[in-house]
């Protein structure tokens, strides 16, 4: 039987088990992703937090518990090996009431349970002490120093080029229209290129797990979207806080955090609305949900910015499972397929520790491949020119002079740091904003949008009006325009 494992879904949690799989000698692994590019789906609109593992009870959700807490000790390894900008920088979880402080109560004896370390209560003096901004009205807060937050499109990009780096192919706008069992056995799937065979088949699918796991026959859970809306500051608003801020959480959810990104924008969200199960494409803005979550965010801090310091909203869906708890298993039927789904909040966490745990539960399944002995865990990042001082900046032009050409004045891009990007694999406007920041600043890419498509557009060879933002249906034209002043009928 052919020794290749299919990873469906490009996500933080499928690119975390192919880069573990990657270290397996004599084993083909691909990642099939029906996007344009990696990270696109639930990892691209998130929070963006390492949780430290104190929320989830080990008795109802025994796979969030133990997963969070081992992927959050994970993070500090992996996000050093692949270059990751990572702010450890704590949390607070904030109380405002009598019921507020029972709650924290139980949440410090839930994080002791679970194994996380340093867990602390502090008085709403050494609270403020700590974190100037919260408001006066909190009295008490459950200190976690060993949370942190990162960029979660930065984190999945580093991922998947370190794969690539150990073998891994990463196919994005292959669409899997089934998976092929036979004789209660794995055999491949059928994909939108076409099929590819496998041995094994782990569904890391997101949103969409459920309906890959029915193509193979598991219809044991189901998954829901829960959408979160966010505000994003521009850089220069203020006051940020220095601490991760969440309220106490309710069943429902974590609640809306106020944080500040490592790029250095205050954000604020995420509301959690659940969605009809078909609704796995919805994600727009309501003028309901950015009000609800300015208002809960307003009650954690001393002050917001003015809102016409918002420079971005978007929203980003979460996939629910049916059961609550992260489906993480091998199957006995069919043979060969392989679950990381319903990676809901803390999947992000836990997402090392996921990828570990398939591996091992792989190996009690079959799985008997030593591992590489010059794997390469390390991955250099890109150049980024806002970081270089003086001499090295000069050094860095002197050699090559594109990377003195800014592209982006917002963020401080420049055409080197595009190129770098595409060569990367970048081939979207997209692509190149989650690689670079491109367009990410206060006007959003009114101004370096078109700079960009005219680099993708020379780079990759293409005509300009066929550079997408996100995938195909997202071109920037339909045709050469001089086809009209030529004359030419434009309906031949």
């Amino acid at each position: 039987m052919l020794d290749r494992v299919v990873v469906v879904g490009a996500g933080v949690v499928g690119l975390s088990i192919a880069r573990v799989l990657s270290a397996l000698e004599g084993l083909e692994v691909v990642v099939v992703e029906k996007e344009a590019d990696v990270g696109w789906g639930a990892s691209k609109a998130n929070t963006g937090i390492i949780h430290s593992g104190y929320d989830d009870d080990p008795v109802k959700y025994p796979n969030r518990a133990r997963l969070a807490v081992k992927g959050n000790r994970l993070w500090t390894t992996w996000a050093e090996q692949l270059s990751i900008p990572v702010d450890w920088c704590g949390s607070l979880v904030l109380a405002r009431s009598s019921e507020d402080r029972r709650v924290l109560r139980e949440l410090l004896a839930r994080g002791i349970r679970n194994g996380v370390p340093a867990l602390r209560i502090l008085d709403g003096e050494e609270v403020r002490a700590l974190e100037p901004m919260v408001s006066e009205d909190v009295v008490e807060a459950l200190w976690s120093p060993t949370a942190g937050v990162l960029s979660p499109y930065e984190a999945t990009v580093a991922l998947a080029e370190n794969c690539v780096e150990n073998g891994v192919k990463i196919l994005t706008e292959t669409l899997v229209k089934g998976v092929r069992v036979k004789d209660g056995s794995v055999e491949g799937v059928e994909t939108s290129r076409g099929f590819i065979g496998a041995r094994w088949v782990v569904n890391a699918a997101g949103l969409y797990a459920d309906e890959i796991a029915r193509m193979a026959g598991v219809s044991d859970y189901t998954i829901t979207p829960r959408r979160g809306e966010y505000l994003v500051f521009d850089k220069d608003a203020g006051p940020k806080p220095s601490r991760i801020l969440f309220p106490t959480p309710t069943p429902v959810s974590k609640g809306v955090v106020v944080e500040t990104t490592v790029a250095g924008n205050l954000m604020i969200g995420p509301n959690a609305v659940d969605l009809p199960r078909d609704a796995k494409e919805e994600t727009y803005t309501t003028k309901e949900g950015l009000a609800y979550v300015w208002r809960e965010a307003s009650k954690l801090v001393k002050k917001l910015p003015g809102k016409r310091e918002v420079i971005r909203v978007f929203s980003g869906l979460r996939p629910q499972p049916s059961g609550g708890d992260f489906i993480v298993r091998v199957l006995e039927e069919p043979e060969g397929f392989v679950e990381a789904a319903g990676m809901r909040s803390p999947g992000l966490a836990a997402a090392p520790a996921v990828a570990l745990e398939i591996l091992r539960l792989m190996r009690l399944n079959g799985l008997d491949h030593g591992f590489k002995k010059r794997w390469k865990a390390e991955r250099r990042a890109g150049l980024r020119i806002m970081g270089l001082g003086w001499d090295m900046l000069e050094k860095t032009v002197s050699r090559n002079p594109s990377y003195g050409r800014v592209v982006c004045w917002c963020e401080g891009v420049t055409e080197g740091e595009v190129v770098d990007a595409i060569r990367r694999g970048a081939k979207t406007i997209d692509g190149v904003k989650f690689r670079t920041r491109a367009g990410m600043g206060r006007c959003q890419g009114a101004f370096c949008r078109l700079r960009i498509a005219a680099i993708l557009a020379r780079e990759l060879g293409k005509p300009i009006w066929s550079i997408t933002v996100k995938g195909t249906g997202s071109e920037l034209g339909v045709g050469d325009v001089k086809s009209l002043l030529e004359g030419e009928d434009v309906a031949d």
